[in-house]
């Protein structure tokens, strides 16, 4: 296998998938086990991504990462490009500043999920969507095929920190599947993050009750070679901010979440 860290990702293949006549690469890894969608960040498919994919396969899952911005490999840096961020704003499938909508790009991912538990079988698939994603796995727990969503420091809107990127009608649905199948939306982010604030966290919660379970980690918790190296406060939990170490807060996050889909998805 690569190296954690390594751009090379020969244990990964692409396969291109199509629906509504949109058609978006997925970078896949495993061959065995229930499906569990990994969405990267605004950075695209990075070295870190390719490590939390393979911590998850090695779980027991079969991973698959849809390229929705950038490179179709790990040669994407984990920088925010001007031009990047210039191109999501001009973009028909993001919704970057509304507040009660979600991006039209999950009307993509929802039928990307219904087709991996078609294809993976078992109680259903999990995603983790983060920072510019983070919200899209609440969007994806509309469908009955999503059965384990993760909020990984949830970032839009950026303008409105207690808003979220759903719409009433999606928080109804996924409000009818807590009370109906017992569903649980789980969620992290550092506590001084700017993106990503408390009082996002306190909207779900207050939308969802006892099915949203949030995580706030300490930001000296933070990787030093992070966010942190460039004098802000950490934001990527399971990536760039995340120290791969026994014991250390983030780890143990990783670990939790792979628990939450052996729970949810293999029982």
């Amino acid at each position: 296998m690569a190296d954690d860290l390594s751009r090379n990702i020969d244990d990964f293949v692409r396969r291109d998938f199509t629906f509504d006549g949109v058609t978006k690469p997925v970078m896949i890894t495993g061959d065995r086990g229930p499906a569990v969608i990994v969405i990267h960040e605004v950075y695209g498919f990075t070295p870190h991504l390719a490590r939390l994919c393979r911590w998850i396969r090695d779980a027991g899952f079969r991973v698959y990462a849809p390229v929705l911005v950038g490179r179709a490999d790990a040669t994407n840096t984990e920088k925010v490009e001007l031009g990047r961020i210039l191109s999501l704003c001009v973009s028909r499938e993001f919704t970057l500043f509304a507040s009660n909508r979600a991006s039209p790009i999950v009307d993509w991912l929802k039928p990307l999920a219904r087709q991996l538990h078609k294809d993976c079988g078992g109680k259903g698939v999990g995603v983790i969507g983060m920072c510019l994603t983070g919200g899209f796995a609440l969007n994806m727990a509309v469908d009955p095929s999503v059965v384990a969503p993760v909020l990984s420091q949830p970032s839009m809107p950026p303008r409105d920190p207690a808003g979220i990127d759903a719409s009433p009608a999606e928080i109804a649905r996924v409000k009818a599947r807590i009370a109906e199948e017992g569903l649980k939306v789980r969620a992290w982010r550092f506590e001084g993050d700017a993106l990503c604030r408390q009082p996002r966290f306190d909207t779900l919660s207050a939308l969802l009750g006892d099915g949203f379970l949030p995580v706030v980690l300490p930001d000296s918790a933070g990787n030093p070679a992070g966010m942190k190296a460039q004098g802000r406060p950490p934001h990527s939990v399971f990536t760039g901010d995340l120290v791969d170490a026994p014991g250390e807060p983030t780890r143990v996050a990783a670990d939790e979440l792979i628990q939450f889909y052996r729970e949810r998805l293999l029982g």
